[in-house]
């Protein structure tokens, strides 16, 4: 029996970079509030879901030797899509020469891993070629006159490719939930811009990836010890210094980017994990642990063996 795995991935970032210096000079703020409390440095802006997600999906199928025509299944994870209809993804198929079954997920910033559950489940059943893509701008809706939301945000996409080219299991276990009562915490209405409530924000956000990320691995049959790598959603570093503190994982252990990308929502996941496999720090048979949180209030983990050997 064969077993989906991932084989090419790949990134696209907008040109335009947008500095806390730049930033401190639009709103009361300055490089070190930004740096002390999320993390974040520098983030790309003016992106469009569409052109990111033809971007990076084009190269993650060269990366992985797949054909466009090969592709059964084409997921694009965003919530900042380019119209409200059609669905971005019908204009992403079209741009890489896709002939399969397109559709958008909306699950905020857990979106890539609500794809990658969904992607496992088809490709684990039967379907040999599917396109991932996590891909949002949220610059769009960015309120750049409140500096406690506009210092957060930026643009990107990540892609990978999913082959069930794999003779043992790579997807070990995961975990989808949303809470409905948090939806107010973080939204934005149609057209208009993005509000949050960041204190409670971050206190649910924490419970909410401490629960994900325990109740996959114990689907999983591993421990925290067996952790290799957390590729947690880049939201703000003290979520996640905090989340890696309760489930007793170093913090050493988590992927980080956020120092240059910001929150990028669904590509955020895809942005950290691509950059610690080309920097060489995934390794076969390494156990990932990818984990975030977003508006509605979504949730989500999921437990990936590293198979880059194709066996």
């Amino acid at each position: 029996m064969a077993f989906g795995r991932i084989t090419g991935w790949a990134i696209d970032l907008p040109e335009r970079i947008l500095t806390n210096a730049e930033l401190s000079e639009m709103v009361d703020t300055s490089d070190e509030w930004i740096r002390e409390r999320s993390g974040i440095s520098t983030r790309h802006i003016d992106g469009k879901v569409s052109e990111m997600s033809t971007n990076a999906g084009k190269a993650a199928l060269e990366k992985a030797g797949v054909k466009p025509e090969e592709i059964d299944l084409f997921i694009l994870a965003t919530t900042t899509a380019d119209k409200v209809v059609p669905a971005t993804s019908s204009i992403v198929q079209n741009n890489l020469g896709l002939s399969c079954g397109a559709f958008d997920l909306n699950a905020a910033c857990s979106g890539f891993v609500y794809g990658l559950v969904t992607a496992m489940q088809f490709a684990d059943s039967g379907m040999e070629k599917i396109l991932l893509i996590g891909s949002d701008s949220l610059s769009t809706f960015t309120d750049w006159e409140d500096r406690a939301t506009c210092v957060l945000f930026g643009d990107g996409a990540g892609a990978v490719v999913i082959e069930r080219t794999s003779d043992h299991p790579c997807f070990l276990g995961w975990d989808l939930m949303t809470d409905g009562s948090a939806a107010d915490l973080l939204y934005c209405e149609h057209g208009g811009k993005i509000v949050m409530h960041g204190q409670e924000v971050f206190r649910r956000a924490v419970i909410a990836m401490e629960n994900a990320a325990n109740t996959a691995m114990e689907k999983a049959g591993v421990t925290s010890d067996e952790i290799s790598l957390v590729v947690p959603h880049q939201a703000n570093v003290r979520i996640i210094d905090t989340a890696m503190k309760r489930l007793g994982i170093a913090k050493e252990k988590a992927a980080l980017v956020m120092d240059t990308t910001g929150n990028t929502s669904a590509a955020s996941i895809p942005l950290a994990l691509i950059d610690s496999i080309d920097s060489g720090r995934v390794k076969q048979d390494d156990l990932l642990l990818l984990v975030g949180f977003g508006a509605g209030m979504t949730s989500a983990a999921a437990v990936v063996k590293w198979n880059s050997a194709g066996n």
